[in-house]
């Protein structure tokens, strides 16, 4: 049987108004349908369930509470009235002298307030520029984040240049963009990071004033950019290791993991395996090896059972890749009854292989994935998929270019907001028709009520 695990997002209802460099961002509950908000600022509260994988020995212990007001992190306020920003010229006397002096001193205030603001208007002429750098631009999930960052930057006045990595894997495209993005004087960069490759690139941006901020992918280390927007990719893959556990009800876990790739480092891929493995409550000694975890033993979540590691295969986080990778699988162990995936054209191409072996999917084996695009929580209602974890990818940019505008305006920058203090959290809902009691990383929500809030 194939397994699909996602962690579910939970927006709260909350009222209130939150201000940050002099600008109200005013938080009325969200919408059912998570996207594009008509205003500047993006209107939602967005609390994160759970303990970061990277603090695993209290993990579905703790709750930290993320709210996110536009594209900035603020100090929440009293909604009501502002400070009175006009001050009175020094005491006088009550003479009509220094009277005659206190107005003409104001009318020469009103002059030089008025020349200020045509000055300002003159300032704002010119659109603020920001780079969005995508790892490509065939995946639904960076074409969803596209779609996001273009309309944020519609609405907001931006100059939005959009460009991509050829393939998994080319970090030398990033940089040249990145080095276009300094040589062109631009504001700030959006960038989903290849890998730690692109870190010397990303340091000479902000060495030149450059505001960076990385969407989905964390940095290592994670200073290496200004801040992160993304989902947490730990606990999104301790969601559905967690449903897989409570699914299996004792069985015995033979699994394939079907990863990015297993020659570089990549905080995406070691967050969402390991924690898939960490959610199963099976041992990984080291959350950045993929390979660290025992090749078989026990695993405890649930009624626990004996596991079996029985492959581990690159893919490129494509559905080729997938089909390939499960194949492989196969061929070295024809048994596989879970198979966790990267994201769900992965999940596509393993399926298929499955299909194509003669394996019944959902009963035979279990498929688990991350992202939550529209196809992927399709695919969970019709039985392709039997868990995944949503994310919001238009959220992650929108969110993004709404800050590095607000920044060239004179606003405060963003604040990290997850529960590890080193990103900030724009939330994650596992997707299933077949929830399970054993999962505590993420709320669960159906298909379609994911299908609702789908992005692509």
């Amino acid at each position: 049987m194939l397994l699909a695990v996602s962690r579910p997002f939970q927006p709260q209802s909350r009222n209130g108004c939150v201000t940050s460099g002099g600008r109200d961002w005013r938080i009325p509950p969200l919408p059912k349908k998570i996207g594009a908000d008509a205003s500047n600022s993006v209107r939602f509260s967005n609390p994160s369930k759970g303990i970061h994988m990277f603090k695993r020995s209290q993990r579905g212990k703790a709750f930290a509470v993320i709210a996110a007001a536009g594209a900035l992190s603020v100090t929440l306020a009293a909604c009501g009235g502002s400070d009175d920003s006009s001050s009175d010229d020094a005491a006088s006397d009550d003479t009509s002298e220094e009277a005659a002096d206190d107005a003409g001193d104001d009318a020469g205030d009103d002059a030089g307030d008025d020349a200020g603001d045509d000055a300002a208007a003159e300032d704002t002429g010119a659109p603020v520029a920001v780079s969005l750098i995508l790892k490509n631009q065939t995946n639904p999930f960076f074409v969803a984040m596209e779609a996001g960052a273009q309309e944020a930057a519609s609405e907001n006045g931006v100059d939005l240049t959009v460009g991509a990595a050829k393939e998994e894997g080319d970090e030398a495209t990033q940089i040249d963009l990145i080095e276009n993005a300094i040589a062109q004087g631009q504001a700030g960069i959006l960038i989903t990071p290849m890998s730690v490759n692109v870190n010397d690139a990303i340091s000479r941006a902000r060495d030149a004033g450059l505001y960076v901020i990385s969407l989905d992918t964390p940095t290592d280390p994670p200073d290496i950019v200004d801040i992160t927007f993304a989902t947490d990719n730990c606990l999104a893959g301790e969601a559905i290791g967690e449903w897989t556990a409570g699914k299996l009800n004792g069985e015995k876990a033979i699994i394939a993991e079907l990863v990015i790739f297993d020659d570089r480092v990549v905080s995406v891929d070691y967050c969402r395996a390991n924690g898939f493995l960490m959610g199963m409550g099976i041992e990984v000694p080291t959350l950045d090896d993929m390979t660290s975890a025992a090749d078989s033993g026990t695993y405890t979540t649930g009624a626990g059972g004996e596991y079996e590691i029985s492959c581990l295969e690159a893919t490129g986080a494509n559905e080729e890749g997938g089909r390939k990778g499960m194949e492989n699988c196969l061929a070295g162990n024809p048994d596989i009854n879970v198979v966790y995936t990267i994201n769900e054209p992965t999940a596509f191409g393993a399926a298929a292989a499955l299909e194509a072996a003669g394996k019944t999917i959902g009963e035979d084996v279990l498929i688990v994935s991350v992202d939550g695009g529209l196809a992927g929580v399709e695919a969970v209602k019709a039985g392709q998929i039997q868990a995944t974890s949503q994310q919001y990818p238009l959220l992650m940019a929108k969110l993004g270019v709404e800050a590095i505008k607000q920044i060239a305006d004179g606003g405060a920058p963003p604040e990290n907001t997850s529960a590890n203090g080193e990103f900030f959290d724009t939330g994650v809902t596992l997707c299933t028709d077949d929830p399970q009691d054993t999962v505590t990383a993420a709320p669960q929500e159906s298909a379609q009520y994911c299908i609702d809030n789908a992005w692509g």
